[in-house]
Parts: structure tokens; C-alpha cells; sequence
């Protein structure tokens, strides 16, 4: 009988630099799964977009991937034993619930062996410590450390580097159709283009929401349609400030998962014990404000701009992304959890360890945080990273008849059907140090 292999594809839906396939090729036949837990994807554009790269790589394997609906712990070892496979492949996953689910579908497969080879992640979260063992707690020390620890070149495989079965008389196949702009050809198109037009002044204009001057790779690395390391491989040793910022922005988004890794608590609480106690506006009128949020109707048009790209598109420039999240939690005053939890609902590159901490950096209560002090002027923001107020125009349509920067002072400007400012955030500045000393006054 043929050794037959099962590789279960989640969060790397490619097949060039994909290292289980090199542990799975050993076997004589492969057959590709994925298990669509419901439970995780709920209806939303990250579920629609992660579809749409489900679909581009059964395409690529040439309709062979076999999809099912239900629990991984009860639909894997069903699948093991019904193809009577030998053995199960999987990028290591370090979320607290992908560990978690490993775990349990581990113990469910018995004697059949759970081979997990690689990682989303070009140094995997766990294994850069300081020299006493313990993970790092500031960035820039991680980052040297990430630096000098180097990285394995890309793996060499492709499609065929297993024989894949047909699964299409398997039970309880479902067929995935999805129209997306996702996938890993659609990955590796966007960075060649980023990198021949945009790497050059990527340091210089990253911070600036009017160009269309970042990489847009974050949702194509979360689904893993590309892996870091072959990112990394391709920038090879460019030491210009583009490439070096760039590498710095990967070094972030795994820096972020190793503290995630070794605090899972802290997807949903303060890294910081103390600003647990930090005090935030409740009630009626809380969720109100919220809500303005939410739809883009603060009377802030940079937060305004940001909130309406994030629901057209389901992606938001990182820029943009600290000022709305310091306006919710030091101008609203609102838990940083509220605005994490509705990012996570709407963003295609909606990324546990990245989002949680990326809020809790600028809210000051976490790991390497933002001064806890440090309230960013919408204005001022607005201003400084969209001089001639294209973003705000854009995404803003009442504000389309405002000329250059008075679009972000509006004054007598104000056009009748754009709303007030729902907070005064000179005053509410004021209000959040108060709120901030106050926590470190006690003992």
C-alpha cells in the first residue's frame, strides 16, 4: 500500500517556500486539506478575502484540494482515517487557539504523527532570548538579536513536489469559489511591483496615507500566500534605508508574535498590569461615541477618513491606524479592547499578535509601548502626513469642496452636512494625562 500523507493547509496558503511540503514529499502520495471551522470564520471581508486565496490555491493544485466544513479536531483524524494516511503536515501555528487546536488534534490522532515543519515566521516566536533565557520586552534589542540570528533561505518546492491524490469523491467535500484579488500569484505580483516602484522611498513616504507608497503585503502574510523569509531572500543584503525599514517592519510583526507567544493573556488584557485600572467612559453616551467612530463621524476628517477606508476596503494605512486608535482611547476615552475587537472584525489583514499590540502600543499600556503620556492632534496629524488633504477628500466626500490643508481646520469650512467634533480634544488631551497619572499614583 502507497505511504499516503495528509498536509493541512491554514495560515500558508502557497506552495513555493513551504517547507512541509519538503517533510510530506517523503511520503508517496499527498492529499491537500483544509478544514473551514466556522466557528473562527465568521461572515466578513477577512473571511471573504481568506476564501478567495482558498480558492486561488486550489486552483493551483489543479482543483485537488480538498476542503471540509467542521471541527479540526473531529474532520483530521476523520480524513486520516478514512485515506488511511500515515502521517498529518502543518506549519507550526503559535496563536493561542491554532496551539490549542493542535494540541487537541494531536491527542485525537493517536498514533498517527503530527509533523509540524516551519513556521509563519521567519525566526519562530520562542526562539530569540536574551542571554539570561528570557524573551525580550523592547523592540530595539529583539531586533538586533532577529538581525544576527539570520534566517534559513527559501525552501525549494512547488507544486509538484508531492504527488497530490484527487479527493473529489471524498464525503463532505465542499467547493470553495471565491472571486478575490488573493493568492499567492497575487502576492508575489504586488511585491515585485512594490519593490521595482516603491522600495526606493519607502522609508521617506510610508507615513503617507495620500500615496500609495506601502506594501499592502500584511494580509498576503497573514493568509502566508508568502512567507517573510522569501521577502527577506529577495531583499537580499540592500542596506539603503528603504530595504532596511522594510526589514524592520517584518522584524515588528514578529516581535509582536514572540510576546504574544510567551503572554497569550495579553490578547485581551494589558501587558502593563497597572493600566488595568486605567478609568474609561461607560454608559449610553459611550457607546455613542463608539459608534460615531465606527461609521467615520467624529468631525475629526483624518479619523473620519481613516474609519470609512477601513469599512470600504477592509484595510487601513498603518499611519492612520495609530491616530484613530489614539483618538478612540485618549479622546474617547474608551477601552483600547473596543477598537482591537472591531479592527479584527473588519480588517482583511486582521492579525492577532500585531493588532492587539499595535493598540496597545499606542494606548501606553503594553510591551515597548508608545509614552503612555503621548496623545496624537488629530489636526496636527492630519496636516503633517496628508499636506494637501487628498486622503481626506477621498474617503470623505462631504469634504470633496475643501481646498488643500483647510480640510483638516475646517472652521467657516465646515460644510452644513459634515458633523460637529464630538469631543473638544484640547480638553480631552487634558483629561487623558489626568487619567494616566492617576493609575501611577497609586501604589
Amino acid at each position: 500500500m502507497a505511504d499516503l500523507s495528509v498536509v493541512w493547509f491554514r495560515r500558508d496558503l502557497r506552495v513555493h517556500d513551504l517547507p512541509t511540503l519538503t517533510a510530506a514529499g517523503e511520503s508517496d502520495a499527498a492529499v491537500a486539506v483544509f478544514v473551514l471551522d466556522e466557528r473562527v470564520a465568521r461572515p466578513g471581508p477577512r473571511t471573504d478575502f481568506f476564501l478567495g486565496c482558498l480558492s486561488a490555491l486550489d486552483e493551483t493544485l489543479g482543483g485537488r484540494l480538498l476542503v471540509v466544513r467542521g471541527d479540526p479536531v473531529d474532520q483530521v483524524p476523520r480524513i486520516v482515517t478514512e485515506l488511511g494516511a500515515s502521517s498529518v503536515h502543518v506549519s507550526a501555528d503559535f496563536t493561542p487557539y491554532g496551539a490549542r487546536r493542535d494540541g487537541e488534534v494531536e491527542n485525537a490522532l493517536g498514533d498517527t504523527p503530527l509533523v509540524r515543519t516551519g513556521s509563519p515566521y521567519a525566526v519562530a516566536p520562542g526562539r530569540i532570548r536574551k542571554a539570561d533565557g528570557t524573551p525580550y520586552r523592547v523592540f530595539g534589542p529583539f531586533r538586533r538579536s532577529w538581525n544576527d540570528h539570520g534566517w534559513r533561505p527559501p525552501a525549494q518546492t512547488d507544486e509538484t513536489t508531492v504527488d497530490w491524490i484527487d479527493p473529489s469523491g471524498f464525503d463532505g467535500r465542499t467547493v470553495v469559489d471565491a472571486d478575490s484579488n488573493g493568492g499567492e500569484r497575487a502576492a508575489l505580483t504586488r511585491w515585485r511591483s512594490f519593490v521595482d516602484d516603491r522600495l526606493d522611498t519607502y522609508d521617506a513616504d510610508r507615513d503617507r496615507p495620500d500615496l500609495d507608497a506601502t506594501s499592502r503585503m500584511s494580509a498576503y502574510l497573514k493568509t502566508g500566500c508568502l512567507h517573510p523569509r522569501t521577502l527577506l531572500h529577495e531583499l537580499g543584503t540592500r542596506n539603503d534605508s528603504g530595504a532596511s525599514k522594510f526589514r524592520s517592519e517584518l522584524c515588528w510583526r514578529e516581535f509582536y508574535a514572540d510576546v504574544l507567544h510567551h503572554r497569550p493573556d495579553t490578547a485581551y488584557v494589558e501587558y502593563d498590569e497597572k493600566f488595568r485600572r486605567l478609568p474609561h467612559d461607560t454608559g449610553a453616551a459611550a457607546q455613542s461615541a463608539f459608534r460615531a467612530w465606527c461609521d467615520g463621524r467624529t468631525g475629526y476628517p483624518i479619523v473620519d477618513a481613516g474609519m470609512r477606508q477601513l469599512n470600504a476596503e477592509g484595510w487601513m494605512h498603518n499611519r492612520v491606524r495609530m491616530i484613530v486608535a489614539s483618538f478612540l482611547t485618549k479622546d474617547l476615552h474608551l477601552p483600547w479592547q473596543w477598537g482591537a475587537r472591531h479592527f479584527m472584525d473588519r480588517l482583511i489583514d486582521g492579525d492577532l499578535a500585531s493588532n492587539q499590540h499595535g493598540w496597545q502600543w499606542v494606548a501606553g499600556c503594553g510591551t515597548d509601548a508608545a509614552p503612555y503620556f503621548r496623545v496624537f492632534n488629530p489636526t496636527t496629524q492630519g496636516e503633517k502626513f496628508d499636506p494637501d488633504g487628498d486622503y481626506v477628500r477621498r474617503w470623505v466626500p462631504e469634504l470633496r469642496g475643501v481646498p488643500g490643508t483647510l480640510v483638516h481646520r475646517l472652521g467657516v469650512n465646515r460644510p452644513a452636512d459634515y458633523p460637529e467634533p464630538i469631543v473638544d480634544h484640547a480638553a480631552e488631551r487634558l483629561d487623558a494625562l489626568d487619567r494616566y497619572a492617576s493609575i501611577r499614583r497609586v501604589i
